[in-house]
């Protein structure tokens, strides 16, 4: 069985639609084998993908083919993440966390007199 890689990784729920999957192989955020592919590339069992998702990248290996896009627990049958791509994308989420945490944060957006000060601080001319 032959499968394109835009079909594969819409059926494995990595997008939501085919095109979206097809901008995201065109836009270089899906390499197979460490190559730069086409939407039409075949997949086989044992490719190993890198998927990039907004800040989430992703290194996966291919365990089953299909061209259908069914339930959730058979979507995630089809590829197997390796250790070391989730012990990365889990130690960059908590750096998020603690840069996010680390942001300060106000109750309200600043009033008239604030934003005022706001930009005769930043010398903002109107």
């Amino acid at each position: 069985m032959e499968v394109r890689l835009d079909k594969w990784l819409w059926a494995a729920r990595f997008y939501k639609t085919r095109s979206l999957a097809t901008e995201a192989i065109n836009g270089g955020k899906v390499h197979v084998n460490k190559e730069r592919v086409k939407p039409g590339r075949k997949v086989a069992v044992g490719d190993r993908m890198t998927v990039r998702q907004g800040l989430v990248e992703k290194e996966i290996t291919v365990t089953g083919l299909s061209e259908k896009r069914g339930p959730a627990k058979l979507a995630a049958k089809l590829y197997e993440e390796s250790e070391a791509s989730i012990a990365r994308r889990e130690h960059e989420a908590e750096q998020r966390k603690l840069m996010a945490a680390a942001m300060p944060q106000t109750a309200q957006r600043p009033n008239k007199k604030q934003r005022r000060q706001i930009h005769r601080f930043k010398n903002i001319n109107d």
